[in-house]
């Protein structure tokens, strides 16, 4: 079949192809570009078995070579369309990285697009593998148009994914196809390449989440489009773990990575590109590219798959686990057949207002995945009550149980504001707890189990300080002043509240600063998450600080000392020597440590209830005589 002028070029330069000469072809040059469906052989109705297939070579691929590819586009057989390659785009994914770019052909992809959900689908050229379908060429194309990742890239995912992966990596077929270094690693990811040329997209994986509102879905989009999920797709797809689906898996038959399972379900799926015995490769390119990993691994029904212009995409319903994806990389995702996943067991109870109501749910620990999911997750057990609606307040009591490692207990008051709604705030706070758990580098949280329990309150729940005053102001070493806070609940009238502190014995004569504050800003002055300290705390470290978070439906007085504090590492220093504050601020400068100094040391002296969430602070000056 004659090829159109740009694309044989495509093929004989060595040096990348242009995007503009991409666009040029694709967007409306002269160019004459035949329409017609090339003629080819009947492709067989079944792809072969992948330990069965050869491979067919990067190097041997030109313009006009017909193939076929498989996918499924409902129910559970993969079906095949007709593949017309027009030419290889080197260095498109990344340096060293090349895509195919090719047309597919036949009824169902012609009329439903490229569809996300399809990435992966494998192309075999004379029965040989080529790669898997991966990308998209933008998105209002008139025709089918995608990008394939050669099967040589992919095959790297096998050894990349650690020695306890490559000694179970298949027979000695698969060993000569994966005869490249493993220290062969990607210098620009799928995603950056998109960014960089907008033409060219990773197919989204369909991101299904069942039993979530829409309201839910839109406040989390943006973290699930920056995993690479397509969460256009939600609501449009179900789960059933207990379902057995009796047909095997083949290469083009859909497979899916479990997030959370429960009552609340979420997944995404691509399609399987070779399997064998042990293991199978999906996908084409990577879906967080996070390296190990450890997710659920399902079979999965295609319910239909939906024609756009904009987004053609595939409705999944998910079914029976058959192992684990262990390895996320740049030309795919590896699953382990037979492998188990941990997974998180989460309970939420909501109570208060309406009937009570209790989720279960399972979610899978991956430190860039849990606290996403348990955020939209609790969010969405708080929506599905009658009693939730904007002017509401919650109080929470959560339990974060670990196995060899303290308890954390997260027990908090959350109210509406201006800012964001309590249930978001509440489902925050949680994921705040969950991202200091799984982003130290020290230690993996072996976390067993999370209980929390909301009581839905009526009404806004808030109190702002509109002044503060010390009876008397004039205190001893170890003597007691009364502190007196006058607060503004929303829409009440004035309260005022006193409390009693006793001094330290150790203040020397001369004036110092009492801080009367809320629960939030007491934090920032005794937290020790400064900068990258975070990631720098141990686990029990990152446990105590947890615990030791103050509740913000309180009143707290805070004596701000004269000696300076620091934190080293997520370690908090109280009253530092003056000699050893200078060594800290050098080690926190340029000596490798997260440190920070302040001028004060912070010294709770008491707080008192407020049953509201207070806002507000103010600093009051006390004399100290001997």
């Amino acid at each position: 079949m004659p090829q159109p002028p740009c694309f044989p070029r495509l093929v004989m330069r060595r040096k990348p192809a242009s995007v503009g000469l991409l666009a040029a072809c694709l967007l409306g040059t002269p160019v004459a570009v035949a329409q017609a469906s090339p003629t080819a052989p009947a492709a067989p109705a079944t792809p072969p078995a992948s330990d069965a297939a050869n491979i067919f070579p990067l190097r041997e691929v030109h313009a006009g070579l017909q193939g076929t590819a498989y996918t499924v586009f409902q129910g559970t057989q993969p079906e095949p369309m007709q593949v017309e390659i027009l030419g290889v785009l080197h260095d498109a994914i990344g340096p060293g990285k090349d895509m195919i770019l090719a047309r597919l052909h036949g009824s169902r992809p012609e009329y439903t697009g490229v569809a996300a959900g399809m990435s992966g689908s494998p192309v075999y050229i004379d029965g040989k593998l080529l790669g898997a379908i991966g990308y998209r060429v933008g998105q209002f194309s008139k025709e089918p148009l995608a990008g394939i990742t050669p099967i040589e890239q992919m095959l790297h995912v096998l050894r990349q994914n650690g020695p306890a992966q490559a000694e179970n990596a298949g027979d000695a077929q698969t060993a000569a196809w994966t005869g490249m270094s493993s220290a062969e690693t990607p210098q620009k990811t799928a995603q950056e390449a998109a960014q960089t040329q907008p033409l060219l997209q990773p197919i989204a994986a369909p991101l299904v989440l069942d039993g979530y509102s829409p309201q839910a879905i839109a406040l989390f989009q943006n973290q699930f489009h920056s995993l690479g999920f397509a969460a256009e797709a939600t609501g449009l797809g179900g789960a059933d773990p207990t379902a057995k689906q009796p047909e095997p898996i083949l290469p083009g038959s859909a497979i899916s990575a479990i997030i959370v399972q429960g009552d609340l379900n979420m997944s995404a799926t691509c399609t399987v590109t070779y399997i064998d015995a042990k293991q199978l490769l999906a996908c084409g390119h990577p879906v967080t590219q996070y390296g190990k990993i450890d997710l659920p691994m399902t079979k999965a029904e295609v319910v239909t798959t939906v024609a756009s212009p904009l987004d053609p995409i595939k409705i999944i319903n998910t079914t029976e686990t058959v192992g684990a994806f262990t390895g996320d990389r740049a030309s795919g995702i590896l699953g382990q057949m037979g492998a188990q996943a941990p997974m998180l067991p989460v309970t939420v109870t909501v109570d208060g207002i309406a009937q009570p109501h209790t989720y279960h749910f399972s979610v899978a620990e991956h430190p860039r995945l849990t606290p996403g999911a348990v955020t939209v997750s609790v969010y969405q057990a708080l929506l599905g009550t009658n009693g939730y609606n904007d002017q509401a307040s919650y109080r929470m009591h959560g339990v974060l149980t670990f196995n060899g490692a303290p308890t954390v207990k997260i027990n908090d008051l959350f109210a509406p504001d201006e800012r964001m709604p309590p249930g978001v705030a509440a489902a925050m706070v949680l994921s705040q707890s969950f991202g200091l758990l799984y982003n130290n580098t020290r230690q993996l949280p072996p976390v067993r189990s999370m209980t929390v329990h909301f009581e839905e309150l009526p009404g806004r729940r808030t109190a702002t300080l509109q002044s503060a005053r010390v009876i008397d102001p004039i205190a001893h070493p170890g003597g007691t002043v009364t502190v007196e806070a006058t607060l503004l609940p929303y829409r009440q009238a004035p309260r005022v509240v006193r409390l009693a502190v006793h001094l330290p014995e150790t203040l020397q004569a001369g004036t110092v600063d009492l801080l009367v504050s809320n629960g939030t800003l007491l934090d920032q002055m005794t937290s020790p998450l400064a900068g990258a300290a975070a990631e720098h705390m141990d686990l029990d470290t990152a446990i105590a600080h947890l615990n030791e978070l103050h509740k913000n439906d309180r009143v707290y007085v805070t004596l701000l000392a004269p000696q300076p504090q620091a934190t080293l590492d997520g370690a908090r220093l109280p009253a530092v020597p003056l000699s050893m504050a200078n060594v800290l601020q050098s080690a926190g400068e340029g000596g490798g440590k997260d440190a920070m100094l302040r001028g004060q040391t912070a010294v709770p002296l008491g707080s008192a209830a407020v049953d509201a969430v207070v806002d507000g602070a103010q600093t009051l000056p006390l004399e100290i005589r001997p």
